[in-house]
């Protein structure tokens, strides 16, 4: 019974399709194999050609650690497909096979952009790299110390970091403005081409990967490795040597065989550390990308990835391939600041010096040539109160300055701006009094000719100066002739948190992902010139290559780029943050399975003399818990070294939303409780010489006052504070109750499995017997309201194979087989599924089989199975089994 290892689609809910067990994410026809020993992809398809199967080749896949190739099938149906895969999977060639899969970067969204590529500051912006000891105050770079190492002069230099994404603009002056060798970004290659824009075109690689239309690899990149003179801050390893793999085009859509290759590829060039921010909700370490990066990763070259955005989902969410064993998971932290890119222009008090400020252009636009006006204040300053009533007899004329005004809840803002015109005011600069009103601003009223906004703190600082009596003269550019501002607003209460879009592990094997997080939530990077030049964007996107480059800079003070060396001391180093629960924070710190490790420390990583010899401890489900656990700590200093050895407890939080039934899936914030595993060790110190190892042992105590059928999942830190003036965590997670045992599919109404109609817009069941009219596979028929059969199948839990038979109760003319204890008939097309995310969905049946045999009419019950979690295939009691209500198929 043993099925090939199929990868399934795993973001969102499965693409509801007639006839078909369909995921719009799978490629039809398409797949990867891994090959047996030195056999090539040739002899597989002269093979396959023999057996009249069309294949069109589509990757070589030919490396060190991966040997197959990707190919596609041209002469089946969708509903043969599944026959062929099985054939293909049965020559003596395959190891292994799965399917292609679509993936799809992040489409950026900015929170903001600005920059002016077309002005000549902008153009004749040098790139300069920075040695020299700097005061970094870019807030990311304070969050994850690496603002300390750069002070010690550490760059990245001579370290290659090779970024997997949609391409890069390298003609940003912050990013060197050129590609090849001799430049900022040296090497690369663009795997998909320009006019790539889904699977149905043909890559057309060539080696540059210019890219002027996405814009989220040109963010990533300038997070690493930016120089931007006009905005005044630096990526995190700014020299280092960089590599873009461009496997995209505009619209950010790939494959995973081009991803396979393009990490591959990165690895054989001899990139140090692999960055990639993109994936899919899987949960399994046993995909194929996942195992294709695990393997780069074992061979020692670290492989970064992004764990996803999907923190909404709750936990059991870590996407592909952060999925992979050894692959680094990088979770996202929101930005203690929230940058915003303005126009810049200046003002001057009583004819000082001038000072820089930023400003929204607004409507009617305020300017379209450079002018300075003098800023006018109410003379009683309640700018606070706006104008909403009519000005005094005395007020000046107004015709030439620019008047401030606060945006006032007791009146429109064109009710001011009228009050105004009647004192012969043209020009309006407002400000709010919260932040989220801070947008532009748009004013109707006649006589009025230009509009802008200010920050809530710059309209203030204006108002006290102004209330003061000093004089405030501004001078404004448009602002496609205006330098850039950077004003950092307050980026909300869960500012310097993990993110609440951040993704939650573990994975279903219950290894802990993320490893550690880094900021994400609103970061300021570079971006395409001709999109803005600069932008502020969220996500683990923006994490994970921050985690790249304090890898490179934690390599080269630590004279070492062994992946798992530097794993461990990143992790052993990390700053575990408090639990956030969207509204408020709390004195625990994090689930383990949201945060990992913590926020990574680069200078305490570069520079921590005990080093473990693991970086986290998984304890399992309750299952395969193992109670007595041990490890080694070295001493790589020069003196000796006690550790005091402690437990700090992190929140515990469950799966499952308590008293409710069938068991539901907890979204973030997932429902916490207030048990916790107890850890004993042999002792309470430990003193390590100089170079010397000790070993340290403990016993750990689950929590045992919980409802283990809602798996609650607890988890802490191991911790060890040196008489060196050091502290190491060690994140430990684990799961009260039996994985396998807890059901993956729930029957019945309104539950996990059940039948529906397509004409039902809310997915409700449907009553037995119903009889389904519906045209035959075939048919001319042109009807357009036929009420289709549909499957709704949502799984509790993760499952490595799902599938779903069609089972006749009455007698039919086509063979059946046996299946857990059914008469069959055969499967719904697209079946079974491997990989499956527990996010499911619906299926959409046409009366026809996975082998495109048309069903007899009659009554019938779908049969869905799936496997349990660490199930034997092979054993039935290791299979749930839910089957709908019987129902009847008319063809018409």
């Amino acid at each position: 019974m043993k099925f090939s290892q199929v990868a399934f689609p795993l973001l969102g809910v499965f693409a509801s399709c007639v006839g078909a067990l369909s995921d719009a994410s799978i490629v039809s026809g398409a797949y990867i194999v891994e090959l047996n020993g030195e056999d090539d992809a040739s002899s597989l398809y002269d093979e396959l050609r023999a057996n009249a199967i069309e294949v069109q080749h589509r990757k070589n896949l030919n490396y060190k650690l991966f040997k197959g190739a990707s190919f596609r099938v041209s002469n089946v149906t969708e509903s043969e497909a599944e026959a062929i895969k099985n054939q293909i999977f049965g020559k003596s060639q395959v190891k292994n096979i799965w399917p292609v899969r679509k993936i799809q970067f992040p489409q950026p969204t900015p929170i903001s952009t600005g920059g002016n590529s077309t002005s000549a500051a902008a153009a004749a912006n040098a790139f300069l790299k920075r040695q020299t000891n700097e005061n970094d105050t870019f807030t990311p770079h304070v969050m994850t110390q690496v603002n300390k190492l750069r002070a010690e002069g550490i760059t990245g230099k001579g370290i290659k970091i090779g970024v997997v994404d949609t391409g890069v603009d390298y003609t940003h002056p912050a990013l060197g403005g050129c590609f090849g060798p001799g430049c900022a970004i040296s090497y690369g290659y663009d795997l998909t081409g320009d006019d790539y824009v889904s699977d149905t075109d043909e890559p057309i690689p060539d080696p540059d990967p210019l890219d002027t239309c996405q814009g989220h690899g040109t963010h990533v990149t300038g997070i690493i490795m930016a120089n931007s003179k006009e905005l005044d801050f630096t990526g995190a390893a700014p020299d280092v040597t960089l590599g873009m793999y461009k496997v995209s085009s505009c619209a950010g859509y790939t494959t995973n065989d081009i991803l396979i290759q393009a990490f591959n590829q990165a690895f054989e060039e001899g990139s140090d550390v692999i960055s990639c921010s993109v994936g899919d909700d899987s949960g399994w370490a046993t995909d194929v990308w996942a195992e294709a990066a695990s393997r780069i990763a074992d061979a020692g070259v670290a492989v970064v990835v992004a764990l996803g955005n999907s923190g909404s989902l709750g936990m059991w969410a870590a996407a592909s391939p952060a999925s992979g064993s050894s692959v680094v998971a990088v979770g996202s932290v929101d930005n203690t600041v929230l940058p915003r890119i303005l126009a810049g222009a200046s003002y001057s008090v009583d004819g000082n010096d001038p000072a820089a400020f930023g400003w929204y252009n607004g409507y009617p636009s305020l300017i379209d040539a450079e002018v300075t006006f003098s800023l006018w204040l109410m003379p009683n300053g309640t700018a606070s109160a706006g104008a909403c009533e009519p000005l005094s007899d005395d007020t000046p004329d107004l015709s030439d300055s620019l008047v401030l005004l606060k945006l006032s809840l007791a009146c429109p803002a064109d009710q001011q701006a009228a009050n105004i015109v009647a004192k012969g005011g043209q020009y309006l600069m407002f400000y709010p009094e919260l932040q989220h009103d801070f947008s532009n601003i748009y004013i109707y009223t006649d006589g009025i000719k230009g509009a802008g906004i200010l920050s809530p703190a710059q309209g203030l600082a204006f108002v006290d100066l102004l209330s003061t009596g000093e004089n405030i003269t501004v001078t404004l550019k448009p602002p496609n002739e205006s330098d850039p501002f950077v004003e950092n607003l307050s980026n909300g209460q869960n500012a310097g948190y993990t993110a609440a879009s951040s993704s939650w592990g573990p994975t279903w094997e219950v290894e802990i992902k993320p490893q550690f997080t880094a900021p994400g939530g609103m970061i300021l990077s570079t971006y395409p010139m001709n999109m803005g030049g600069y932008a502020v964007l969220p996500g683990t996107s923006m994490a994970t290559p921050l985690v790249a480059a304090v890898f490179a800079l934690v390599g080269q003070a630590r004279g070492t780029l062994d992946a798992k060396a530097i794993r461990e001391v990143i992790s052993a180093t990390a700053k575990p943050l408090a639990w956030n629960d969207g509204t408020a924070a709390f004195d625990l710190p994090a689930p383990v399975a949201q945060q990992g490790a913590g926020m990574v420390q680069a200078y305490d990583a570069a520079h921590v003399v005990g080093i473990p010899s693991v970086s986290s401890f998984s304890f399992n489900d309750s299952d395969h818990f193992i109670a007595s656990r041990s490890f080694s700590i070295k001493n790589t200093g020069t003196e000796e070294i006690s550790y005091e050895l402690g437990h700090t407890k992190s929140t515990t939080v469950y799966t499952f939303v308590p008293d409710v039934a069938p068991l539901t899936q907890a979204r973030f914030p997932s429902p916490v409780a207030d048990d916790w595993a107890e850890l004993t060790f042999a002792a309470d110190t430990v003193t390590i010489p100089a170079g010397s190892t000790a070993e340290i042992s403990f016993t750990v105590a689950p929590p045992s006052g919980l409802n283990s059928t809602l798996l609650p999942v607890y988890s802490g830190y191991l911790t060890l504070n040196g008489t060196n003036g050091e502290t190491l965590s060690l994140p430990y997670l684990g799961v009260l109750g039996s994985l396998h045992d807890t059901p993956v599919l729930q029957g019945g109404d309104n539950s996990g499995v059940y039948l529906s109609s397509t004409v039902t817009h809310f997915n409700i069941p449907v009553a037995a017997n119903i009889t389904f009219s519906i045209p035959r596979l075939g048919s001319n028929s042109t009807a357009t309201d036929t009420v289709w059969p549909k499957l709704l199948i949502i799984p509790t839990v993760g499952t490595k194979f799902l599938r779903v038979d069609v089972v006749p109760l009455s007698k039919t003319s086509l063979p059946t087989t046996k299946w857990l204890g059914y008469e069959t008939v055969g499967q719904l097309p697209g079946s079974p599924r491997t990989y499956v995310a527990r996010t499911g969905g619906t299926y959409t049946w046409g009366g026809w089989l996975a082998d495109g045999t048309v069903v007899d009419e009659g009554g019938y019950v779908l049969v869905t199975s799936a496997l349990k979690i660490l199930g034997d295939e092979e054993k039935e009691t290791d299979w749930d089994v839910v089957e709908t209500v019987p129902f009847f198929l008319k063809y018409v």
